[in-house]
């Protein structure tokens, strides 16, 4: 029995089909549209999968805050027909989730636990909580919260900072990077091997998986730098400067414990060492050798 993973032509859809290979089923648009709940029916009806890894999003984060209605049928409607469908089928659900459902916590310090009260603030935040929620109402339910994920592109991925970072260091102009910001930036192949991970367990619930450790958005631009080599006039900004339309945690760093509590789990490294990996193997996928 297969594994559908929705959103397949984006940057984790398409590393987890990598993985998986011929256990896979990607599903996406324009085909497969969550938002048609028949269609998805059909869909699912057809496979049977034994598990669906829903990694498809409405994530424009602040476009959502004029789009709020089609987010949340995205990112919460949607999930709640999925986790139907997964009962009716008894098919494993995993919902991918976001480090953006903790938004309140501005003078924190302490990662997040899975237990912690989120706090969501803005219409991408409030649907992607929203959906954790329907999603868990499916028993054999895996909710995965990660955080500023980057790797190689899918077909239909629109990017990730650190190939931005690079673009634009590239050009020779300086850069301005948010330095009030606090999260745990994640390598796509470790969250996608984590995933396989969970899919082969019964230790249902919600995870934090993320590369370990924390940093500022202007902290990891300047590792990212460091470690390739380039000399890049860098300035640090707060959020209000940046000036974007929608709120952003000031804080949402992970706690992994949980996840690294399972017995035999790939582990999650440290952020520096995931990135490190990145620029190794982005030079590969640029002249097709990998």
């Amino acid at each position: 029995m297969p594994i559908v993973v929705t959103g397949c032509q984006g940057q984790l859809g398409s590393e987890l089909c990598r993985q998986l290979g011929t256990e896979a089923v990607g599903l996406d648009l324009p085909e497969f549209d969550l938002c048609d709940a028949q269609g998805v029916r059909r869909a699912l009806v057809t496979v049977r999968p034994r598990a669906v890894v829903n990694t498809a999003a409405y994530t424009l984060v602040d476009r959502a805050e004029q789009q709020p209605d089609l987010c949340h049928a995205i990112n919460a409607d949607a999930v709640g027909h999925l986790a139907d469908l997964c009962r009716e089928l008894d098919a494993v659900l995993v919902h991918i989730s976001t480090d953006y459902v903790f938004g309140h916590g501005a003078q924190r310090q302490i990662p997040y636990l899975e237990t912690d009260e989120p706090g969501p603030q803005g219409a991408y935040a409030r649907s992607k909580l929203a959906g954790e929620r329907l999603a868990a109402a499916w028993p054999r339910h895996f909710i995965v919260r990660s955080c500023g994920l980057y790797g190689r592109p899918g077909p239909r991925s629109a990017g990730n900072f650190v190939a931005t970072m690079l673009r634009l260091a590239r050009q020779g102009r300086p850069l301005r990077v948010v330095n009030d910001q606090c999260c745990s930036p994640t390598y796509v192949p470790h969250l996608a091997r984590a995933i396989r991970f969970l899919l082969g367990t019964r230790a249902y619930g919600t995870y934090h998986v993320v590369n370990t450790g924390q940093t500022t958005w202007y902290g990891f631009a300047a590792e990212i730098f460091r470690q390739a080599g380039l000399s890049v006039r860098l300035e640090p900004i707060t959020t209000a400067e940046y000036g974007a339309p929608a709120p952003r945690p000031a804080y949402s760093a992970l706690d992994t414990a949980k996840y690294h509590a399972l017995p035999g789990r790939p582990p999650m490294p440290p952020w520096q060492t995931a990135l490190a990996e990145y620029l190794r193997e982005a030079g590969r996928w640029a002249d097709g050798t990998a």
